[in-house]
C-alpha cells in the first residue's frame, strides 16, 4: 500500500505536466539553434550555452526522474507509515516542484526559440513562491527520514520535530518574501541577499533544534 495514497486528483496536474514538456521537447529541438543559453546569472544575462539536444530533452527527463522520486521516496523510508499523516502537504509539495521544473524548461525553451523572458526577473519570484508554500506546509510533516528538518534531535524527538518545523515553517515564508523581492532590487544586493536567505533557512531551524535537544536533555537529568 503506498503510505502517500496518490488518486488521480493528486496525480493529473503533475503528469499533465511532464506529458506537455515532453511533447514541447521535440518543438523545442526541431526550432533550436545548435548552442543555447540555459543559465542565467544574477544580472540576468547567460552565462552557460548547451545543445539543442540537451536543452530540449534534458528537462522533461528530470521532470519525469522528480516525479518518479517522489512516489519512492516513501517506499524508502523507514518511518514510511508517518506519510499518512501529511499526504496533503506532501502532493503539494511535489506538484510545486514538477511545476517549477515545467515552468524552467519553458523559460530555456522560449529563450532558446527567439521569445525573449526575463528570467533574472522571474526565477527569484517563482523560487520565493515555492519558499512560502514550503512555508505554509512545513508544519503539517511528521517525522520521517526523507522530508523536512533532519538531523539527530529533530529524529530522536516528536516534541523537538514538532517545534523546529514551526519555526522553519516561518523563515521560510519570510525568506519567500525576501526571495520574491529580489526582482525589483538593484543587481548588487542581489547576491549578498540570496546568500543570506539561503544561511539563514539552513542554519537557524539545525541550531534551533540542537538548543530543544540541549534542554530537554537538562530538564531530564535534573
Amino acid at each position: 500500500m503506498n503510505p502517500t495514497k496518490p488518486t488521480l486528483k493528486t496525480e493529473i496536474i503533475p503528469l499533465l505536466l511532464i506529458v506537455f514538456c515532453f511533447v514541447a521537447s521535440f518543438y523545442f529541438y526541431a526550432h533550436f539553434p545548435q548552442r543555447i543559453a540555459t543559465h542565467w546569472g544574477f544580472n540576468g544575462e547567460p552565462n552557460g550555452w548547451s545543445s539543442a539536444l540537451f536543452a530540449a530533452f534534458f528537462f522533461p527527463f528530470l521532470n519525469l526522474g522528480m516525479y518518479l522520486l517522489f512516489l519512492v521516496i516513501p517506499f524508502l523510508d523507514p518511518k514510511k507509515d508517518r506519510y499518512a499523516e501529511f499526504t496533503k502537504a506532501y502532493h503539494i509539495f511535489k506538484g510545486f516542484i514538477i511545476g517549477l521544473l515545467a515552468i524552467v524548461y519553458f523559460m530555456v525553451g522560449l529563450n532558446g526559440i527567439g521569445y525573449y523572458v526575463p528570467v533574472g526577473s522571474i526565477t527569484p519570484v517563482m523560487v520565493g513562491l515555492l519558499f512560502i508554500i514550503i512555508g505554509n506546509y512545513l508544519n503539517k510533516f511528521k517525522s520521517n527520514w526523507m522530508m523536512g528538518v533532519r538531523n539527530p534531535w529533530t529524529l530522536s524527538s516528536e516534541t523537538i520535530w514538532n517545534k523546529t518545523h514551526r519555526l522553519a515553517g516561518k523563515i521560510f515564508i519570510l525568506a519567500g518574501i525576501a526571495m520574491t523581492s529580489e526582482a525589483w532590487l538593484p543587481i548588487w544586493l542581489q547576491l549578498p541577499i540570496f546568500i543570506t536567505i539561503i544561511t539563514a533557512v539552513a542554519i537557524i531551524p539545525n541550531v534551533y533544534s540542537y538548543i530543544l535537544y540541549r534542554a530537554e536533555q537538562k530538564e531530564k537529568n535534573i
